[in-house]
């Protein structure tokens, strides 16, 4: 790659304010085209972009495919789509012809890996974003085979990495099913350019430059971008950040070069490289802070990061205080390949939609179902070829993004952001009322209006001026921050005005609820449980114990029961039964045996018992991931001293895994013998018998000890893993990991 000298990212420019590029002319396509055919009965002679993804092809604001493809269709673009091509060879990559501007490669709404695989590294049988519900229909690492292929198809065309798999892996990280840390995927893949987070400003901005003919290699300023360079670029002042924190902020890391005694003129002139040293007062002698947008942070060397576990951890840390888009800097980790050294540059996030934008998005004309080459994939429940995921979407409207939570081992907030972005009123209630109108099978129940969590809806911090300068990871943790403005109310009107819509029945709210931030609003709270609640309701303490909880970065289970209290006080109120369903994790960070027998314990006396448990994934780039990989936790800082780098206990081997997923399912007879030898090892034998304070009985059941669960035995098709943008509700416990349902009464020791 050739030397660039790059400018700091353009200031955010509207989605509707572009020229339309002259394609325009050619109209709205029903369904963005798939086959040649299509094309040529749209008047196109080419594509000007193609996307290929992992998932089967849904034109439906859901699916990041076609989010993108009605967005750049909007711009004037003639967009196709190559929809879970064959990747055994390049022809099928050729299918719509040379695209005229570029190939957009993506794996998908998941992480292809995590998509095919389970916590305990075994193929999974099926895949929801696939015809019928198959698997096997995509790669492993679906980006890097796909962007391999397309130029191998088309070798002068440019290749535009996005989507969850290529945002989490843009950096350095650790790959769970190697068991090492891998480089970013851009340098494996050998695309142009990778796109991170919500992609429509980047993805627009950089269709409209190379319709100007601007080189791809010259696409340097445009946030939520990154790509490689071979030196250093003009202009910009470095700050080193390759050895571990130093106590203090980050800000004043200090650059090796920058000496005091030396003038600003001395020191440019002993920097390597095109870089410009930080500069220095001449009066006091300390270093003076550049502007954030052209200032740059150097983290570990791949190489260092694959060796080292401080760094690694260091280097999560510092990447993870850079993500917030009012004060991030970009980053630069260098590459050595067969001597030649490389940079990858991540350029800041992009800048939040604002409302406008977003209903701009939203209200695209989106046919709103799968394409009509999926035969009978829109005939219900009992079409030959219907696409799980799309079934559960179908009655569903996202009404935000983002999540300002900061679960360690959750990837939203790394990928979508922690500041929401919400649609207008009137853009949800028109999405709606077009459901109602034009979705077949429409009943009259809304299945969920929500998104990543239910009650974030226009919640936002009180100052756009603190938002802007905030580096803290969480705005919920480890308590609510005094500067979050929690009012619901927005949202209870929303709900008032939706269920009043005529034909619609009842609006179910399926997206997990923030419990702690609910209970902020108790009028909240009684309006959902009195009209969004079907039965059951889902929410996620994760553990009761505070030692996960705290590398968890959740809530104390005290936010459960002030929760659960007044969930139940205004059901009574409502004259109605209902239940909650709280998920809990298995062998998280920082989980100790005890943890789990404690978190057992409290089921037990809750009444829960587990139908399947959800362990730890070590999803790539997420900061319990870094915990796993590193044995240390970067929320609490990285040092090479002995005692100031926290510890943390992690779960590793097969056997260990196995118990804490036991504890999980204590009622289980299969688990019995696993739980009988941990209690007693962990000197806890008096939880062993067959009264009600015990926690496992004495005998083994004379039967072989399997387990049924009532809901398995008319188990539904398998939906997607919990972590995917999609939500869904049907008045059922979903079969979702880590889902635990109540027990009425008691039930005899080892009785199922």
């Amino acid at each position: 790659m050739s030397t660039v000298a790059l400018s700091p990212p353009t200031p955010a420019r509207a989605l509707t304010g572009y020229k339309p590029y002259w394609a325009k002319r050619f109209g709205q396509a029903p369904f963005l085209p798939m086959s040649r055919a299509e094309m040529e009965a749209l008047g196109w002679d080419a594509c000007d972009v193609i996307v290929v993804t992992g998932d089967a092809y849904v034109d439906h604001p859901s699916f990041g495919m076609a989010v993108i493809g009605r967005v750049l269709e909007a711009q004037g673009f003639r967009v196709g789509i190559i929809a879970q091509p064959d990747w055994q060879s390049a022809d099928p990559f050729k299918a719509l012809g040379r695209p005229t501007l570029f190939f957009g490669v993506t794996a998908g709404n998941m992480d292809s890996m995590i998509n095919r695989y389970t916590a305990d590294r075994k193929i999974r049988s099926d895949d929801a974003y696939t015809p019928g519900g198959e698997g096997g229909k995509r790669p492993d690492r679906s980006s890097l085979v796909y962007a391999n292929r397309c130029k191998e198809a088309y070798p002068d065309v440019p290749i535009v990495l996005g989507g969850i798999e290529a945002s989490l892996r843009r950096i350095a990280h650790y790959d769970y099913w190697q068991d090492k840390v891998r480089r970013s995927i851009l340098v494996d893949a050998k695309a142009d350019l990778l796109l991170y987070g919500n992609a429509e400003r980047a993805i627009v901005e950089v269709a409209h430059r190379l319709a100007r003919r601007e080189p791809i290699d010259r696409i340097t300023d445009v946030r939520g971008t990154a790509f490689m360079v071979r030196e250093a670029p003009e202009g910009f002042m470095e700050i080193d950040s390759t050895e571990v924190d130093q106590p203090g902020r980050i800000d004043e890391h200090i650059h090796p070069y920058a000496m005091a005694d030396e003038s600003c003129a001395k020191q440019e002139a002993t920097t390597p490289g095109n870089m410009v040293a930080m500069p220095v007062s001449r009066k006091t002698g300390r270093v003076t802070m550049p502007p954030r947008d052209k200032t740059v942070i150097r983290l570990p060397a791949y190489e260092q990061v694959k060796s080292d576990a401080v760094l690694y951890a260091h280097a999560n840390r510092v990447l993870h205080l850079e993500t917030n888009p009012g004060n991030a800097r970009a980053l630069v980790q260098r590459y050595t390949s067969s001597g030649v050294d490389q940079d990858l540059w991540i350029n800041p996030p992009p800048i939040p939609l604002s409302t406008a934008e977003m209903d701009h998005v939203f209200d695209l004309p989106y046919a709103r179902s799968p394409h009509p080459a999926y035969a009978d994939a829109t005939g219900g429940h009992d079409g030959p070829t219907k696409i799980p995921a799309w079934e559960m979407i179908r009655f569903s409207v996202n009404i935000m993004r983002g999540c300002f939570g900061g679960c360690t081992f959750c990837s939203i907030t790394e990928h979508e952001g922690r500041i929401i972005q919400s649609r207008s009123e009137d853009s949800v209630i028109r999405e709606i009322e077009e459901m109602r109108d034009k979705v077949k099978g429409f009943t009259g129940v809304v299945s969920d209006l929500g998104g990543p969590t239910a009650n974030m809806y226009r919640i936002a911090c009180k100052s756009r001026e603190i938002e802007a300068a905030c580096r803290k990871p969480s705005c919920v943790y480890p308590g609510i921050c005094p500067n979050l403005n929690t009012d619901h109310s927005s949202l209870i009107k929303l709900y008032r005005r939706a269920r009043a819509l005529p034909g619609i029945k009842k609006i179910l709210i399926g997206s997990g609820l923030r419990y702690d931030l609910a209970v902020q609003s108790p009028e909240y709270v009684k309006e959902l449980v009195t009209h969004h609640v079907g039965g059951y309701l889902k929410i996620a303490p994760e553990h009761t114990e505070g030692g996960p909880l705290s590398k968890m970065m959740k809530p104390g289970i005290g936010s459960y029961d002030r929760f659960k209290a007044m969930f139940e006080q205004y059901s009574a109120e409502a004259g109605k039964k209902q239940y909650l369903i709280p998920y809990f994790i298995a062998a998280h960070p920082g989980t100790s045996d005890e943890d789990m027998m404690n978190l057992a314990l409290w089921l037990k006396k809750n009444g829960f018992k587990a139908d399947q448990v959800q362990t730890f994934y070590p999803s790539p780039m997420a900061t319990a991931t870094a915990m796993y990989h590193t044995d240390l936790n970067p929320l609490k800082g990285i040092s090479r001293i002995e005692g100031r780098a926290e510890k943390v206990d992690i779960v590793r081997g097969e056997r260990r895994r196995r118990l804490h997923k036991a504890f999980l399912r204590w009622h289980d007879p299969n688990n019995w013998p696993l739980l009988r030898d941990a209690l007693k090892q962990m000197g806890r034998a008096d939880l062993i018998g067959n009264g009600q304070r015990h926690l496992i009985p004495s005998y083994q059941p004379a039967t072989d000890g399997s387990y049924v669960s009532a809901r398995r035995k008319n188990s539904s098709p398998a939906r997607p893993a919990k972590g995917t943008a999609l939500t869904q509700h049907t008045g059922l416990p979903p079969r979702t990991t880590g889902v635990v349902k109540k027990i009425s009464k008691p039930r005899k020791p080892g009785t199922p």
